[in-house]
């Protein structure tokens, strides 16, 4: 059975470290925050502004005033701050950040990523990804493994305007987990009930698959 999208932020959130400072994009990544592991103490970072940003808010506690990178509703934990985004780019620039959780429209084997622009639709820009992608070591794409047709979206080369080159290193879909490596995605675990063959016939980038590939726990 493929993950929702639910699913993809929980397995993603088994890749925090204690200690660690994460910066979560728009869109399946913000909902990690709420899926902290026990015993791991990890500062969420909003490019907008906000260190220390906890699981979005019950319903009737938001607060219009406090909100994410996608302009949703969040909650700040004891010790978080508040600061313009001149010092929130500092902190990405300066590699202050351990970990970049972002969605994408595409993703080629050598670790380009595409995820801010369809040519023919409006967009309001690439924002802070542009900042992201050139700063960040580690960046893991939390996606869909196809599109609405059924195409695969993890190519042997990006279809779409780039937002950073060469670097992606992780990828979780609804399907997968995939490192990238040597030019290729290396399969490490298959979502529940999901078949190396479908991982494959799913995948248009060479995709390497050695010995038995273990099922997400989630």
């Amino acid at each position: 059975m493929a993950l929702n999208k639910t699913q993809i932020a929980q397995r993603i959130a088994q890749e925090l470290q204690d200690g660690w400072y994460v910066n979560l994009g728009i869109g399946i990544p913000t909902l990690v925050a709420n899926y902290i592991p026990e015993g791991i103490d990890v500062e969420f970072q909003s490019e907008n502004g906000l260190l220390g940003m906890g699981p979005f808010p019950i319903a009737g506690t938001e607060d219009a005033d406090l909100i994410n990178a996608g302009k949703q509703t969040v909650t700040i934990l004891k010790g978080g701050s508040l600061f313009d985004s001149a010092m929130s780019f500092a902190m990405i620039r300066g590699q202050h950040v351990q970990l970049t959780v972002l969605g994408a429209m595409e993703v080629a084997q050598n670790g380009d990523i595409a995820n801010w622009k369809i040519p023919g639709k409006m967009v309001k820009g690439m924002g802070g990804a542009m900042d992201l992608v050139a700063s960040a070591e580690n960046i893991i794409v939390a996606m869909m493994h196809t599109n609405k047709r059924g195409e695969s979206k993890i190519l042997p080369s990006c279809s779409l305007p780039l937002t950073g080159v060469g670097c992606v290193k992780k990828i979780v879909t609804n399907l997968a987990v995939l490192e990238i490596k040597d030019n290729a995605f290396h399969l490490l675990e298959r979502a529940p009930g999901v078949t190396v063959e479908e991982i494959k016939n799913a995948t248009a980038g060479t995709l390497i698959v050695n010995g038995e590939i273990p099922e997400m726990k989630l």
